[in-house]
């Protein structure tokens, strides 16, 4: 499973955005973008989710369960 910090960074680039840019385009500040490419952990859902929303995803809760089953079967 990808990390938050490496999937929103790799999707950026992929669209050819500056951090700035999707800032602007997500309507979060420059900071948010930053600290979630840096992975830090005091992070704002919210913003999160406008900025995922972007890429068409969004965080939301999944149990361990789903998660290990998800792992065997794509193992």
């Amino acid at each position: 499973m990808q990390r938050l910090a490496e999937f929103v960074k790799s999707k950026r680039k992929e669209v050819n955005l500056t951090q700035e840019e999707l800032a602007d385009r997500a309507g979060v500040a420059l900071t948010v973008i930053r600290k979630i490419e840096q992975g830090k952990g005091n992070l704002n859902f919210e913003k999160v989710n406008q900025v995922l929303k972007m890429f068409g995803h969004e965080l939301a809760p999944v149990s361990s369960r789903e998660l290990q089953g998800n792992k065997i079967s794509n193992a």
